[in-house]
C-alpha cells in the first residue's frame, strides 16, 4: 500500500517549485524578449521556414549569410539536420531569392522542407482565439465536473480541483516551453495551443477515472476516513493510469526522435504534458480534495508539519 496522502506536502513542493522555476523564466523572457514567451509567426506574424543543406554547414556561417542578404533580424535554431528560421514576412520571390543566394554563399544544395508566410492581422487573431480556446477549454471541463459529481456533497469543489490541477499542467508547460525559448530559441506556434487542449483533455481523462473510484468508494463507505477512501482508490487506479501513460509515452518518443523536425515541438508538449497530467491526477487533484475536506491548508505551504 502506497501512502499518496501520507506525502502530499512533497507533492505539493515539488509542483511549488516547478511553478517558481516556470514564473522566473517566464519573467526573465519578458524582459529580454518582451513577451512571457519566444512567439513563433502563427502569433507575431512572418514568415518561417525549415531548410536542409546538402553539405552540412555551421550555424553561426548560415546566421552571418542571413545578415550579408539583408536579414539580419531573423532567429535561426538547429533541428538535427535541419535549420528552423523565422524572420519577417517575405514573398514567394524574394523565397526563391535567398536560397539562390545561400546556395551561391555556402557552396551547398538548399532544401525547404517547410515554408509558412502569416500576416499580423492573422497573428493577432491567432493569439486572440488560443487564449478563448483554453479558457472555454477549462469553464467547460469545470462544468463538466461539477455535473458529473452533482451527487456527492459539494460538486463544484470536486470540479474546482480538477480545473486547478489543469492550471498546475498547463502553467508547467509554458514554463518550460519558456525555459526552451531562453535557453535554446525554441518559440511556440498555433501547434502548441493545439498541443496543450490536447493534454487538457488528457489530464482531465485521469483526474475524471480517478475522481470516479473514489466518488464509489465513498459511497460504499469502505473507509471511515475521507483521506484512507482515497488513498485506496488511488491505488486501485493507479495501474491504469501509468500503463495508459507508459502506453502513450512509447508513441510519442518514437515521434519526437523520428517524426522530423516540423512535428518535434508539438510532440514535445504532447510528452510533457501525459507526463504532468498524470503525476497531477494522482498527486495533485486527488490531494486538493484532501486538504480542503479537512481544511489542512497548512498542507500546501513547503515543509508544513503533518497535523495531529
Amino acid at each position: 500500500m502506497i501512502d499518496f496522502v501520507g506525502k502530499k506536502h512533497w507533492f505539493f513542493l515539488i509542483s511549488g517549485i516547478l511553478i517558481v522555476i516556470g514564473i522566473v523564466s517566464l519573467v526573465s523572457s519578458q524582459i529580454q524578449f518582451g513577451a512571457p514567451l519566444q512567439l513563433g509567426t502563427d502569433f507575431t506574424g512572418g514568415t518561417s521556414m525549415t531548410l536542409h543543406f546538402t553539405p552540412q554547414v555551421e550555424q553561426e556561417q548560415l546566421r552571418q549569410e542571413f545578415t550579408n542578404l539583408g536579414y539580419p533580424e531573423a532567429i535561426i535554431q538547429r533541428s538535427g539536420d535541419d535549420f528552423l528560421i523565422r524572420f519577417r514576412e517575405i514573398s514567394f520571390q524574394e523565397r526563391q531569392d535567398l536560397t539562390e543566394g545561400l546556395e551561391t554563399r555556402l557552396s551547398s544544395e538548399v532544401t525547404v522542407r517547410n515554408f509558412d508566410t502569416v500576416s499580423p492581422y492573422i497573428a493577432t487573431e491567432t493569439a486572440r482565439n488560443a487564449f478563448i480556446a483554453v479558457i472555454v477549454a477549462a469553464v467547460a471541463m469545470m462544468l463538466y465536473i461539477v455535473w458529473a459529481f452533482r451527487r456527492m456533497p459539494s460538486p463544484f469543489r470536486w470540479g474546482t480541483c480538477a480545473v486547478i490541477a489543469l492550471i498546475h499542467d498547463v502553467f508547467i508547460i509554458v514554463g518550460t516551453f519558456s525555459l526552451l525559448g531562453l535557453l535554446a530559441g525554441v518559440a511556440v506556434d498555433a501547434m502548441f495551443i493545439t498541443g496543450l487542449l490536447a493534454v487538457v483533455g488528457y489530464s482531465i481523462n485521469n483526474t475524471v477515472v480517478i475522481f470516479d473510484r473514489i466518488r464509489e468508494n465513498v459511497s460504499r463507505q469502505i473507509k471511515p476516513d475521507f483521506a484512507a477512501t482515497i488513498n485506496d482508490s488511488l491505488v486501485e487506479t493507479l495501474g491504469r493510469c501509468f500503463n495508459t501513460a507508459l502506453t502513450t509515452i512509447f508513441v510519442l518518443l518514437a515521434l519526437f526522435l523520428f517524426g522530423g523536425t516540423t512535428i518535434q515541438y508539438f510532440v514535445l508538449v504532447l510528452l510533457l504534458g501525459v507526463i504532468i497530467g498524470t503525476y497531477s491526477s494522482t498527486c495533485i487533484s486527488s490531494q486538493l480534495l484532501v486538504v480542503w475536506e479537512k481544511r489542512e491548508w497548512r498542507a500546501l505551504l513547503p515543509f508544513a508539519k503533518k497535523s495531529a
